[in-house]
């Protein structure tokens, strides 16, 4: 500050640096341009980089840089650089005069502002940018930087839950089935969590100064799954959906209106409105506290997944618009996702979703290739401030209705580079080698978690019929791919019991028979025989020995022959 005092007696302009804004506008207004001549402002000529946006001692955000490029002209522009503050709803600054910190041009590009975490001013969720003023308006001179380290204030500190094994499955939750999942040694577990299920009355929750509502029966059963999973030491993933609710417009992106399951299954997060930013943090922030603990009452998620497969608007609605468009709304709410449950529990791991159409069915409106948006999400987020997401992909066979994943290259669809139409078992080391890459890595240089957060292979043909050991066959080929490849963390099955509706599409995921008789019900009736297959999997002892006679079906004599760095190669005979 005493270097701006000394500066500012020099230049005789003490008046308009504490006077504020109204009074540089009126020094602006001096200039040539104001004064009536014809002349066209220059745009400016600094660029403000932001280098870097933390938090500091706890309570500050501090925020530091570079100006490159020389200063713009002070016939129209005014002398100093100004740092605005930005909620994630606001994309400009047209009208605004509330500029949080200034600095006079030439002097370090640093600001230090209060944190107000836990108020109705917390600026943990904001960006910042640097602008100039020409005595009418400011311009934006630098790009727009979030904070990156919002787990320094996170109230839980537990390490990460690491599983034993990759091993996954969706679970049926009834008391039968979790007891089912027991004996078959999951150690990951998916929960789907839709917000229009879980906003209602019955427990009441404050953030930043405003209380929410939320549906005290509906947690119930999700906080007794979560403990009952958490208690078996399984590491637990959580995917937050947002299913239609009238009561909750301000969930959907401006503009969106119920679509039929044709459209849309599930719609897009935003925090394009106050009100929608404010329910989604909250939101998110409520999750997080619940079950962000070893050591909370109703169990612990260790992984969020934010949306469903967001490359396709099927499950991810917010109306026809380019991938640019798209990415930077998601790209938005993610981070509001991201800094709620990193500043909560600092060890959970957030995820963003895609399907396996790695370069493939995008129409560029409501389909994206998944390397599309792979690409544009990082380089969104890169200048933004980076974060340590991480990706939940889905590596499905093709088609879904036949289970000989290894013959997908006679699709035409499957190549060994990051032109492949679709990435899935068959050729996944094109995603980790892809996600090798230098731009890809975190703030620490590590490859960024990758979970095989669902896929599945029928045991019913659609052009066969019963297929139940080529299943069997292809979860454990599958298996033994994802668990010799180090890149990825976890293998997540979907399902343990076939659904009616998915049966009808010769979609038989299950390692269970579902009784057909209910398609408004799951309710499993007979074990397949991938259900031991998935048990032994992951056993050392017994692994190779039950997966013995599947390996006539795919045509090798091997595992190693087909598994890249397979794991169990020095016990095969």
């Amino acid at each position: 500050m005493k270097k701006i005092w000394k500066y500012c007696i020099s230049l005789c302009c003490m008046a308009a640096v504490f006077a504020g804004a109204g009074n540089v506008k009126a020094m602006a207004d001096e200039t040539p341009a104001a004064a009536g001549q014809e002349t066209a402002k220059p745009a400016p000529t600094e660029f403000a980089h932001i280098t870097s946006c933390e938090v500091t001692g706890g309570n500050q955000v501090t925020i530091k840089g570079q100006v490159e490029g020389s200063f713009s002209d002070l016939a129209y522009y005014d002398n100093y650089l100004y740092l605005f503050e930005m909620k994630p709803y606001q994309r400009d600054l047209k009208g605004r005069t509330d500029y949080a910190a200034w600095i006079t041009k030439g002097d370090e590009l640093s600001f230090q502002l209060p944190l107000n975490h836990g108020t109705q001013d917390d600026r943990l969720y904001s960006s910042f940018v640097v602008a100039v003023y020409d005595g009418s308006e400011y311009t934006v001179v630098s790009n727009e930087a979030y904070v990156t380290n919002p787990e320094s204030v996170a109230k839980y500190t537990d390490v990460y839950k690491t599983a034993q094994t990759k091993k996954g499955l969706l679970i049926q939750t009834t008391p039968a089935m979790l007891s089912d999942a027991f004996s078959l040694g999951v150690n990951h577990v998916i929960v789907n969590i839709p917000f229009n299920h879980i906003l209602g009355s019955g427990i009441d929750y404050e953030y930043d100064g405003k209380t929410y509502h939320f549906n005290k029966d509906v947690l119930a059963v999700y906080d007794d799954t979560i403990k009952r999973m958490s208690e078996k030491d399984m590491t637990v993933t959580a995917v937050i959906l947002n299913g239609w609710n009238d009561s909750t417009p301000q969930l959907y992106y401006p503009g969106v209106t119920k679509q039929p399951a044709s459209v849309a299954n599930y719609y897009g997060f935003h925090v394009a409105t106050e009100e929608g930013y404010e329910s989604l943090r909250a939101i998110a922030a409520f999750l997080a506290d619940r079950y962000g603990s070893k050591s909370s009452p109703y169990g612990r998620v260790s992984n969020w997944v934010i949306g469903n497969e967001i490359n396709n608007q099927l499950w991810n609605y917010m109306g026809p618009m380019s991938l640019d468009t798209y990415i930077n709304e998601y790209q938005r709410a993610f981070r509001v996702f991201y800094t709620a449950i990193r500043s909560t529990s600092q060890s959970s791991r957030v995820f963003f979703s895609t399907d396996y159409n790695w370069n493939h069915e995008a129409d560029g409106s409501l389909k994206y290739n998944a390397k599309d948006l792979l690409d544009a999400f990082n380089n969104k987020m890169i200048p933004g401030g980076s974060m340590d997401w991480g990706l939940a992909y889905h590596p499905y066979s093709i088609p879904l209705t036949e289970p000989e994943f290894w013959n997908d290259r006679e699709t035409g669809l499957i190549t060994d580079d990051a032109s492949s139409p679709v990435v899935n078992m068959l050729n996944l080391n094109v995603l980790t080698d892809y996600l090798q890459q230098a731009q890809f890595r975190t703030r620490s240089g590590e490859v960024r978690h990758v979970i095989l957060s669902e896929q599945g292979f029928t045991s019913t043909s659609a052009t066969r019929g019963t297929t139940e050991d080529l299943q069997a066959a292809a979860i454990a080929y599958a298996y033994y791919i994802a668990d010799s490849n180090p890149y990825i963390d976890a293998f997540i099955m979907s399902r343990q019991v076939d659904a009616p509706s998915e049966m009808a599409a010769s979609q038989a995921f299950g390692l269970w028979h579902c009784d057909s008789s209910k398609p408004n019900d799951i309710v499993a009736t007979m074990q397949k025989p991938s259900w031991l297959v998935y048990k032994n999997i992951d056993n050392k002892a017994s692994t190779l020995e039950t997966t013995e006679k599947y390996k006539a079906l795919i045509g090798i004599s091997k595992w190693s022959d087909v598994v890249p760095n397979f794991r169990w190669k020095s016990l095969e005979k």
